[in-house]
């Protein structure tokens, strides 16, 4: 099974000739972020970019270790609103964080089966609830749409 590039593994930039391109020899680490994450440049472009570039974590405030954990109460049948009160986010904000995770969705698995011991099943409701949540957001605004033209 060939093994999948990561972050710091190729040029994230759209624009580089060796944009996706794994040349060992390319990228280089280029010190650390005021977080303490590492940082990589490419010799091609001339563009840095950080660990976290392309993930969920990216451009966060809040700590990675943080959105996971409550990624990993929603999947064991935490409801938004109750983490909203416990946690102190927004509700729209742990939407977000859940409408991200689905575009990563693999690694969020990973993570979550391993670190919080989430079951399959727990898996399946979660993606069944970002879904379910994406489409009532739009019939909502569609519904407001046709009420308010």
């Amino acid at each position: 099974m060939p093994e999948l590039a990561e972050v710091g593994d190729f040029c994230p930039n759209d624009t580089c000739p060796n944009a996706g391109k794994t040349d060992e020899d390319n990228i280089v680490k280029y010190g650390t972020t005021a977080k303490g994450l590492q940082r990589y440049r490419c010799k091609t472009c001339g563009r840095t970019f950080s660990e976290n570039t392309g993930t969920i974590f990216y451009n966060k405030h809040t700590p990675a270790e943080e959105i996971i954990e409550t990624l990993a109460l929603v999947a064991e049948g935490s409801r938004v609103a109750s983490l909203s009160r416990v946690k102190g986010y927004k509700e729209e904000t742990i939407r977000n964080w859940l409408q991200q995770a689905a575009g990563h969705a693999e690694q969020i698995e990973d993570a979550l089966m391993s670190e919080y011991e989430i079951e399959r099943g727990q898996l399946d409701a979660l993606w069944s609830y970002v879904g379910h949540k994406g489409q009532d957001e739009e019939q909502e605004s569609e519904e407001g749409e046709k009420r308010n033209p």
